[in-house]
């Protein structure tokens, strides 16, 4: 019998044509789900209209598109879908980092106490009237909260993943009573609707040199850790083997970490605290996919972005002209799937 037509190889090959399988199915429906992101809404915009408009400012078309439709497409709704995929796939993609790094499943981008020591400086700044400088703040939050978990964690000479851990939740718990604590003694009139949307994540109001920041912090900061598959397969057989490997176990956990936190400090900066990208959809592919890092740090990345670009969409067109914040959808989307994972997993068991 030859090698090619054993058992063991048709089950390598089918674990390796999968993913190229899915990530062929992903290429094909994000056109087909930014077209759709583009066209709903309470402003109704045909498929037509919408590529003439994208084809005139790619130069792929000549012409002059209604002005209307013009600044529907180009002004409002192309930037939030561009944040919306850089947001879900960043997020995504720090999510299965996360859970690679620390062995924890539970481990998303906002373990390590950086949604909330965010969401203290954006409070801070809006209760102050600096709304513009908002993305500044909660940036610098997210680093502060970062340096406190990492200090923490490291405070008696190691960088141990459960230490990690609880030295996160702990940085989260405590700037989220301080968040609280700010709400509660200083904000007054509307502050708390712009606070309340915030916290709840939000893409509205995104435009173009915000897209663009989000677009550059994937790019710099999560190509990176998109090529940091082999590592995180060395990382599943536990610290010891893979140091056996060659890996330097806690100069790599560092770099990967910080690196997670600076795209996650950046994303969060411009959409608020979006929950479940991270935790979910890398649990729905490792299902589909295996275990193996590579390609699920790539094709997380692309399912990341298509859910998010899904879900805000619901966000602005389910109750038109009324606004969902997009975490709302988040939550109501991810929540049931991971009590179905979980479920699933029982009843396997």
């Amino acid at each position: 019998m030859s090698t090619a037509t054993t058992p063991a190889a048709r089950r390598h090959h089918a674990t390796r044509a999968l993913p190229q399988a899915i990530a062929v199915a992903l290429l094909i429906a994000t056109p087909l789900v930014i077209l759709l992101a583009i066209c709903s809404g309470p402003a109704g915009i045909s498929p037509a209209v919408a590529l003439e408009v994208i084809g005139r400012h790619l130069g792929l078309t000549a012409g002059r598109p209604d002005a209307l439709a013009d600044g529907i497409v180009w002004g409002l709704r192309m930037p939030r879908i561009v944040a919306a995929g850089a947001v879900g796939a960043g997020l995504s993609l720090c999510g299965v980092v996360m859970q690679g790094v620390t062995g924890n499943a539970l481990a998303e981008p906002y373990l390590l106490g950086l949604s909330s020591g965010a969401s203290l400086g954006a409070v801070c700044v809006v209760l102050l009237g600096l709304a513009v400088a908002l993305p500044f703040a909660a940036f610098g939050g997210a680093g502060l909260a970062l340096v406190a978990t990492l200090g923490l964690a490291s405070a008696r000479g190691g960088l141990a993943p459960a230490t990690t851990v609880l030295a996160g939740i702990a940085v989260s718990s405590f700037c989220g009573a301080l968040t609280s604590v700010v709400i509660f003694w200083s904000s007054t009139g509307d502050s708390y609707r712009d606070i309340i949307g915030w916290l709840l994540g939000s893409l509205s109001g995104v435009t173009w040199p915000s897209a663009l920041v989000a677009v550059g912090a994937l790019v710099v900061a999560g190509a990176p850790l998109a090529a940091s598959g082999r590592l995180l397969d060395c990382f599943a057989f536990g610290d010891v083997a893979a140091a056996s490997l060659g890996v330097p176990v806690r100069t790599t956990r560092v770099l990967l970490l910080v690196g997670c936190s600076l795209l996650t400090g950046v994303l969060v900066s411009i959409s608020g605290s979006i929950g479940f990208v991270g935790l979910v959809v890398p649990h729905l592919l490792r299902l589909v996919i295996g275990p193996r890092h590579q390609p699920l740090l790539l094709l997380g990345a692309l399912a990341g972005a298509l859910f998010l670009i899904v879900a805000d969409t619901v966000a602005r067109s389910a109750f038109a002209p009324r606004e969902l914040p997009v975490g709302i959808v988040t939550a109501l989307l991810g929540a049931p799937t991971l009590a179905a994972l979980l479920a699933g997993r029982r009843v396997r068991a």
